[in-house]
């Protein structure tokens, strides 16, 4: 009977630690505020995070753990098409992922800019895998002759940017470029206009475009 109950503590803390560490910083948020809000005891915080240190880790690497996936589920496809299917479902399917997960996104991807022991174990694992992933779809983009040759970091580098940076900061979109990226016709738009980019940059003959699969 006690089960559910400390599930539902568990999500409350970290749906808090979400809200409050993305509105005064991780530094800046106690375990007291995290603990009132989600109207639980410090001691649950111990319990299943052991301190607010490792309620952080918990949320990045599960936050990583759900990306990588959805890279590794696209990529297991290659075998079955063309390379610039997949990497076009693997830009769609992190779109999706990021909306459905946009307060984690923004503090993830905040966090990942600070240099920590918790975020270079994250570059060591799930971002290098997510460089392996990427590589690896354009050169065989690239060997079955519908991707140019380009210098591939500098393209992850690129689409790394064109993907998080609206929810990195969802403020400067909504304020500034007056974009609602909760909105989720900002995903199917905002994908269309990656579709156009990518195919811009990447694609060898512009004539292959309209003979490749389309992922809608």
């Amino acid at each position: 009977m006690t089960k559910q109950p400390l599930r539902d503590t568990k999500q409350k803390i970290l749906n808090a630690a979400i809200y409050l560490f993305n509105s005064k910083g991780f530094t800046g948020t106690s375990v007291r505020e995290i603990a009132n809000r989600a109207n639980a005891n410090v001691a649950h915080i111990s319990y299943y995070f052991k301190g607010k240190g490792g309620l952080l880790e918990y949320l990045v690497s599960h936050y990583y753990e759900g990306y990588i996936q959805v890279i590794e589920e696209n990529y297991s496809q290659l075998k079955y098409g063309n390379a610039h299917t997949v990497l076009s479902k693997i830009i769609l399917d992190i779109l999706n992922y990021q909306h459905e997960n946009r307060q984690l996104s923004r503090l993830v991807y905040r966090e990942v800019t600070v240099d920590s022991v918790l975020i270079r174990e994250v570059m060591t694992t799930y971002l290098t895998k997510e460089k392996y992933y990427i590589k690896s779809v354009i050169d065989q983009g690239i060997e079955e002759g519908y991707y140019r040759k380009v210098f591939v970091p500098h393209m992850i580098i690129q689409l790394r940017s064109l993907l998080h940076t609206p929810y990195l900061q969802p403020q400067y979109m909504s304020e500034v470029l007056h974009i609602q990226t909760h909105e989720v016709y900002f995903v199917h738009q905002y994908y269309k206009e990656l579709k156009i980019w990518l195919n811009s940059l990447l694609l060898e003959n512009q004539s292959l475009e309209g003979k490749l699969v389309a992922v809608r």
